[in-house]
């Protein structure tokens, strides 16, 4: 099986100002594409080339010698979510059945985002702040380079890449600033929520 860059639901300009256009031509183009052709040449002729994305993570992850192999094949599905999880004019009212699964496990809204924001924030170096279903309920974790909650068992529904290519270009060292424009103009909630069941 071979692993493909996925198509944008969205034009390269769609997400400007608050995601420019060099920085997702850059990030989607190059960054995500380098990962795939990596996946591709390291799984080839390997009993992995016929198994799913989720499955090659899986089974990676177990084994230091395949290093190479889980941080391709993790960061290839890691992007395929993140491009997923925003939209042009995101953010702004969470439909009704995620509210409540969020306000029942976080308390309130504001809180949740808080969370999710210094997940982010704090996850020193590179990495992802995600919102995952762990055992039924909503938790927010943060992971280092290229692993996900998929590895701990948990259901990724929302994750938001805090690599520095994510945000350099735009925000240069305002990591906090990328994090708040991203939860406040970029989710689309939908489409979390469509991940819940």
């Amino acid at each position: 099986m071979i692993h493909e860059l996925p198509k944008l639901d969205y034009s390269k300009d769609a997400l400007s100002p608050i995601m420019s256009e060099e920085t997702l031509d850059l990030h989607h183009g190059k960054h995500h594409q380098t990962y795939i052709t990596n996946l591709n040449n390291f799984i080839k002729d390997t009993d992995m080339e016929d198994m799913s994305l989720e499955n090659i993570i899986l089974n990676s992850s177990k084994d230091n010698s395949k290093a190479g192999i889980f941080n391709n094949a993790s960061q290839h599905w890691n992007h395929n979510l993140f491009w997923k999880c925003m939209k042009p004019n995101g953010g702004g009212n969470i439909p009704p059945k995620l509210e409540k699964r969020i306000i029942n496990d976080f308390g309130s809204l504001d809180e949740f985002k808080k969370e999710f924001k210094n997940a982010g924030v704090t996850q020193f170096g590179s990495g992802w702040c995600w919102l995952s279903i762990n055992n039924g309920k909503l938790v927010v974790t943060k992971t280092a380079n290229a692993e996900n909650p998929l590895i701990k068992n948990m259901k990724p529904i929302l994750g938001c890449d805090v690599w520095e290519h994510s945000y350099y270009i735009d925000y240069r060292n305002k990591r906090p600033e990328y994090l708040d424009k991203f939860v406040e103009n970029l989710i689309n909630w939908e489409f979390v929520e469509s991940l819940l069941d």
